[in-house]
C-alpha cells in the first residue's frame, strides 16, 4: 500500500525546489498525494479495511495543513503545486 523508493525518488526530484530538497512542503504534499492515490486504488476492493481509512483520512488532513502552510506563506506557490497535482482547491 506504500509508494515504492523509486516512485518516492521519482516525486522528490519533480518537486524539489533546489538541489537535496526533501522536506519542502511541495515535497511532502506530492509524497502524501502519492500515498493517497494509492490507498484510494486499495479501499476500491477492500471496502471493510476501516484500519487504513483511518490513516488515509490522517494523510488527507495532514496533506491540508500543509496546502494550508503553503497557502500562507505564497499564494503563487500554493496555486502552483494545486494546479501541478490536480487537487481540486
Amino acid at each position: 500500500m506504500s509508494i515504492t523508493p523509486e516512485e518516492k525518488a521519482r516525486l522528490i526530484k519533480e518537486y524539489a525546489i533546489k538541489e537535496g530538497d526533501t522536506g519542502s512542503p511541495e515535497v511532502q504534499v506530492a509524497i502524501l498525494s502519492s500515498r493517497i492515490a494509492t490507498l484510494t486504488e486499495h479501499f476500491k476492493g477492500h471496502k471493510k479495511d476501516n484500519h487504513s481509512r483511518r490513516g488515509l483520512l490522517m494523510m488527507v488532513a495532514q496533506r491540508r495543513k500543509l496546502l494550508d502552510y503553503t497557502k500562507g506563506k505564497s499564494e503563487e506557490r500554493y496555486q502552483s503545486l494545486i494546479t501541478r497535482l490536480g487537487l481540486r482547491r
